[in-house]
């Protein structure tokens, strides 16, 4: 009677483990839970599309330590609208040194976006809130990434704190 006592706990912890990977894996993550962050060009002339990357790598490097703070998506939208204004200064300060002379814009607003693929996670279709970026008149293609979490926010030279889902699932039951 206790062996098959123990089996049963057994495979009830088992579907229960499938369960909470399944429900809180990142394919499974409603559009809700991300906060996403596009650069969107002036235009498609390559001049343009070369200085979309500069001015989105001086972003990533100067939003990362905040967002590294951040413990859910609203307090990431918190911060990056708090940052509006400095974004804009590294946008444009990057514009200007590199000749251009139009400026950015950038707002946390919601969009509809086009299934995407992030190395292993996949973004369905559907509405996310993101961090908006134009430069100029915003015409041109768009570099993209997720802010919260932060699944492009790592680099060779950034400190980068690896997590477990399923720990961060529990402190967050847990209130920790």
């Amino acid at each position: 009677m206790k062996k098959i006592a123990v089996a049963i706990f057994i495979i009830a912890m088992l579907a229960a483990t499938v369960y909470a990977v399944n429900a809180y894996s990142p394919a499974a993550a409603a559009e809700t839970d991300y906060l996403r962050i596009h650069v969107r060009a002036n235009s498609n002339l390559q001049t343009d599309q070369n200085v979309k990357y500069k001015v989105k790598d001086e972003v990533v490097k100067f939003i990362t330590p905040y967002i590294g703070e951040c413990v859910d998506k609203e307090s990431a939208i918190a911060v990056v609208n708090a940052l509006i204004p400095q974004i804009c200064e590294v946008c444009d300060r990057t514009l200007e040194a590199n000749g251009y002379d139009y400026r950015s814009r950038a707002e946390v607003r919601s969009e509809n976006f086009p299934t995407r693929v992030y190395g292993e996670h996949t973004l369905e279709q559907g509405v996310y809130d993101a961090l908006i970026i134009e430069l100029g008149s915003g015409a041109g293609d768009n570099w993209w990434c997720v802010i919260y979490p932060p699944l492009c926010f790592t680099s060779a030279t950034a400190d980068v704190e690896y997590r477990s889902v399923i720990a961060d699932i529990i402190n967050k039951f847990f209130n920790k």
